[in-house]
């Protein structure tokens, strides 16, 4: 009583409190920013990038993917796969790039596609767009058909598309014009790029000029790393220097412990019982095929070959009388029950063989065949003497069967095999050895007959469970993997707590992408890299929730993050301590070589282990080597700016100290025409290289902002 008088108190309050919930459930969307729209408490939440200034908020992006997917299944007739959505998300993020940057370019430059030419791109038989004309094209016989496609031109002028098929074909139009917009823009870049001369030249010199040397290398390995010690002021300084050498990027780091979805001992004795269960109704059942089809996980043919059975049911069923249950057999996770129900026979044979190929093409000399023919005959000749059949395949087969004794499975008698092959095995009455040699266009085949021909097919009448992991058996390994993440407000607390519990083991993700679906062996993940790259996680944070992945439950904490807006000493710090460490390893070396007087022998004798003196001849600028250093650019080009009979001083190159003399420099003779070398540099430089170059300009300063990681 006491209850109900407080509930009437109170209901007064009650009524005010839905009345409110209603207004913001009507108005909230406006009150709040919701959709897109300015509000009360509007953020940048809904954002999903910037391309040159504009925002793009996720509805904008959605609704265009929306119509891209509707137009891509309306065409393949089908859903799509998730992969396939991905790909179609970035073609999307691409188009609008393209829309908002290159668009503009293409305006100042006064390129464009005009009335007559689209009318022949898109129907023309001069310059009809490749685009165009692979919607034509069957895909089987690689044929255009011109005839449909003037139809379909035809229809889509009168308006007698349907709406779907009229936004698709409107869309291929689009960019079938994007594409010759670019063509013409690659081809106005390549055209205004040119090869000087003087840039011919040096090309020229840089690969015929030709120098011998000789040089001291003491390399940086000689120095043991862990002598070498470090400061986090030196990377520090180091990065600033070379900012761009180490661009920024967007990656998460995180510790993560996986527990594991496994059927129980309860599990497999649940599934035991169902099946005894269902061998009785199997035995029982009036219509046994019916009764299987619907108390089956899986569905396997009725009637079936020999060579569709394993050799466990195989055996079983050549001892089986008609109407028995056989079983349960155990195939990985599966456990199948049978009942046969008599044969049938077919109209082809199945057979099982083994055989030892000696090769010898049919477009061999004669000498070739006969020298594979006496091999062949002497190893049949083994065989019919007692020899082991798969011994000798292992030794001598020229196939790929060889390292399974020469086995080749079961075959049946429909061509699969090349027709005197098929016709030695499948004329033999019995098994065995065929007692001659059979000559195919491969070579010479010794062939033994392990299972005799038979064209019986069984009918079986097949349950096949698969041994899963039950609901409460989930649910109990959920419990637990929720009751570690409740338990744990940070890193440290999360992986101080999978140590107690000694079963389980800390999983690292180092530096995961924003665009990434898997880390490490965790396959189809996109929900845990999601969370990683959300706003409101932040490092040492533990997940807020236990996310299920196929058949693992997954709990994951932040442990470092790297942001391309702001790159860190941490993101880059092993390749930043190898540079540091060179550079201190360089100071130490040249200042034990000091002064380098006498012979470079009478030097590395002096600087003790670790240094080298070694000679290098006919080297060029564009692409020298040195023997023990490899490919050391610096090296290479002081060799080059020496003069013959010159040394240099110490000096420090990309993988150790050097001291080079130039014994000899040949110069590359006069020519008259350089156009050789012209071409091969506009080919590294020019050409789809200025197109690249571009492109990559436009992106540059089209300031792109990518954020779709944190929305897919």
């Amino acid at each position: 009583m006491a209850l109900i008088n407080k509930i009437r108190e109170r209901s007064g309050v009650a009524v005010v409190v839905i009345a409110v919930a209603l207004i913001l459930f009507i108005v909230g969307g406006d009150l709040f920013g919701g959709n897109g729209k300015s509000g009360l408490f509007s953020s940048n939440d809904n954002k999903i990038g910037e391309i040159a200034g504009t925002s793009i908020d996720y509805q904008a992006f959605q609704a265009k993917l929306d119509v891209a997917r509707a137009n891509y299944e309306q065409q393949a007739g089908r859903t799509l796969q998730e992969q396939e959505i991905q790909q179609l998300r970035s073609q999307v993020w691409e188009q609008m790039i393209f829309d908002i940057t290159y668009k503009a370019e293409f305006e100042k430059l006064g390129l464009k596609v005009t009335p007559d030419e689209l009318r022949e791109m898109v129907q023309g038989t001069k310059n009809l767009s490749p685009l165009i004309k692979q919607q034509f094209t069957d895909p089987q016989t690689g044929q255009y058909d011109r005839n449909r496609h003037i139809e379909f031109i035809n229809a889509a002028a009168s308006n007698q598309l349907p709406a779907q098929q009229k936004a698709a074909w409107d869309q291929i139009k689009e960019q079938a014009i994007q594409q010759r917009l670019l063509e013409k823009y690659n081809a106005l870049l390549s055209s205004a790029s040119f090869v000087t001369t003087a840039e011919a030249k040096k090309e020229y010199d840089a690969q015929v000029t030709k120098a011998d040397a000789r040089y001291l290398y003491v390399p940086y390995a000689s120095i043991i790393d862990t002598t070498i010690k470090v400061t986090d002021s030196q990377l520090s300084d180091y990065l600033s220097k070379h900012k761009e050498e180490f661009k920024g990027y967007d990656s998460r780091s995180f510790d993560y412990v996986v527990y594991q979805v496994m059927p129980t001992k309860e599990d497999s004795s649940a599934l035991y019982e169902d099946i005894k269960s269902f061998a009785k109704g199997l035995a029982t059942a009036k219509d046994a095929k019916a009764y299987a089809a619907s108390n089956s996980d899986s569905r396997v043919p009725y009637e079936r070959s020999s060579n569709e059975l394993t050799p466990v049911l195989k055996e079983a069923l050549s001892t089986a009388i008609q109407g028995a249950v056989i079983g349960p057999f155990k195939d990985g996770s599966t456990y199948s029950i049978y009942k046969y129900e008599g044969t049938t026979t077919d109209s082809l044979y199945t057979a099982r063989a083994s055989h030892i190929l000696i090769r010898a093409d049919k477009t061999a000399p004669d000498s070739v065949k006969a020298a594979a023919r006496t091999k062949a005959q002497d190893i049949l000749s083994q065989l019919q003497q007692g020899a082991d059949f798969a011994t000798l395949a292992r030794a001598n087969s020229q196939d790929g069967s060889a390292q399974q004794g020469g086995d080749l499975g079961t075959f049946k008698n429909n061509g699969t095999m090349v027709k005197p092959f098929e016709n030695a095995v499948f004329g033999m009455s019995g098994a065995g050895l065929v007692p001659n040699i059979v000559e195919t266009d491969f070579g010479y085949h010794i062939i033994k007959v392990t299972e005799a021909k038979n064209n019986l097919k069984y009918k079986i009448a097949t349950i096949s469970r698969e041994l899963t992991a039950s609901e409460s058996t989930r649910n109990a390994i959920y419990q637990k993997a929720e009751t570690l993440r409740a338990s744990c407000s940070s890193v440290e607390e999360f992986e101080a707590a999978i140590k107690k519990d000694g079963k389980l083991v800390v999983l690292k993700a180092d530096k995961v992408f924003p665009e990434a679906s898997t880390f490490n062996t965790i396959q189809n993940a996109r929900e845990v890299v999601l969370w990683a790259f959300n706003d409101d996680t932040k490092v040492g944070k533990v997940s807020d929730r236990v996310f299920e992945v196929g058949d693992n439950f997954i709990i994951a904490a932040v442990t470092s993050k790297t942001e391309k807006d702001s790159p860190k000493v941490e993101d880059f710090k092993d390749a930043l301590t190898a540079k540091v460490r060179n550079e201190i390893k360089s100071q130490q070396i040249i200042s034990k070589l000091g002064n380098v007087s006498g012979s470079l022998e009478q030097a590395a004798q002096k600087y003790g282990a670790g240094a080298l003196v070694e000679a290098a001849n006919d080297i060029n600028l564009a692409s020298g080597m040195l023997t023990s250093p490899g490919i050391d650019p610096v090296a290479i080009g002081k060799i080059f700016s020496l003069q013959a009979g010159k040394r240099s001083k110490p000096f420090a190159g990309e993988n150790g100290v050097f001291v080079v003399e130039t014994t000899k420099i040949t110069k590359a003779p006069e020519i008259a025409d350089y156009t050789q070398y012209k071409n091969q540099v506009l080919q590294r430089t020019g050409g789809y290289g200025v197109s690249y170059m571009a492109n990559q300009a436009i992106r540059d300063n089209a300031n792109i902002k990518d954020n779709r990681a944190k929305f897919f």
